[in-house]
């Protein structure tokens, strides 16, 4: 049986860190303690599922807060820090870099130091168990062209204001493992998507689009790739690196599953029609309009996960179709859950443009 551990989960309010948390909650015997700022897409109604245990633990703080998470984790006492708090979307990175440069640098740099003073107080064997787990993006590799995929050893070339600012948070979660010798391991995503996202990335905005016909953009001719990850594979892949990964390691995380955004819009698309069929709309694809793209897009984002599957048995278990038809019945079934992020939050505007 897994070893009980007291796991703290930074953004466990956000897509994946509610994700994660809902997993361990409900699959493991860890117990948790999210640390989340809740801010515009953090949302405790995503934890709803797993807010009574007795293991759960909920503090609203921001990560940047220094004396404040240096508290917490005195009180919590944690085995492992799996640091998923970051500002995440490239468009309101490019309308306003501040609050990414502060929470995804800053705040990293703040828990590495909280991490550094608590870890040099542990016993010798708790500092052997000890993990941290900062996870990243592939976007800090760039833009790759038409063949070829990033591995562990690609070089760093973002070209957002976000993966900027993701970048530095990689470079000093590296430095403190080797400087100061905190146990770190770093991951780096190719696209999530699944339940519980919030709707201004790609996928839930086209569902949600879709679901009130309005136009559903694209950005330029829509044929920027992606590799896509099911956000539960993601989370089992975090569980791996936790239960199995070397400190000092990086282990890029990728589904396999490269589209063109205009296949993936036009996937949902066909599932739309299947599953929420409109007879005055008639084809939800008559909803795809081709907008400016966005500025320094990149073109295309592929992973070589060869080096997750091989060392920690990792690998996805489900295909892009099956977890997209999942991800389309999810959101046509939980309207209690998008209506408010919807109506108050996002309303499907286009972000993201310079003026």
């Amino acid at each position: 049986m897994t070893a009980r551990k007291r796991i703290i989960v930074t953004g466990g309010a956000g897509f994946i860190g509610s994700a994660l948390v809902r997993h361990l909650i409900v699959q493991t015997p860890h117990d948790v303690a999210v640390i989340d700022k809740l801010t515009y897409a953090g949302n405790r109604a995503s934890l709803a599922p797993v807010s009574d245990d007795v293991r759960y633990r909920f503090f609203k703080e921001d990560i940047a807060d220094a004396r404040r998470i240096r508290s917490l984790f005195d009180e919590v006492r944690p085995s492992v820090v799996v640091h998923l708090a970051a500002e995440s979307h490239v468009d309101r990175s490019i309308d306003g870099a501040d609050a990414f440069i502060q929470t995804n640098v800053v705040g990293t740099f703040v828990l590495l130091e909280a991490s550094r003073a608590y870890f040099g107080g542990l016993s010798a064997a708790d500092r052997e168990s000890f993990r941290f787990v900062h996870v990243s993006t592939d976007e800090v590799y760039g833009s790759l062209g038409s063949d070829g995929a990033f591995v562990e050893s690609s070089p760093y070339r973002p070209n957002s204001p976000y993966s900027a600012s993701k970048a530095g948070s990689d470079h000093l979660a590296r430095a403190w493992h080797e400087t100061y010798g905190l146990p770190i391991m770093v991951s780096n995503c190719s696209n999530n998507f699944g339940p519980y996202q919030f709707p201004e990335k790609l996928i839930p905005l086209m569902i949600l689009n879709g679901l009130h016909r309005k136009p559903l953009p694209v950005y330029g001719t829509g044929a920027n790739i992606r590799d896509w990850l099911y956000v539960e594979d993601h989370v089992r892949a975090l569980m791996a690196i936790v239960d199995r990964g070397r400190p000092g390691e990086t282990y890029n995380i990728g589904g396999g599953s490269e589209r063109t955004n205009l296949d993936v819009v036009k996937t949902i698309c066909a599932i739309m029609d299947e599953l929420a069929p409109n007879a005055t709309l008639g084809r939800h694809e008559s909803l795809i309009s081709f907008v400016t793209d966005r500025p320094g897009h990149d073109l295309r984002y592929a992973i070589d996960a060869d080096k997750i599957l091989k060392e920690l048995d990792w690998r996805p278990i489900h295909t892009f179709q099956e977890n997209l038809v999942a991800t389309v019945q999810w959101y046509l079934e939980n309207r209690e859950w998008w209506r408010p992020l919807w109506s108050d939050a996002h309303g499907g505007e286009r972000l993201g443009l310079v003026r």
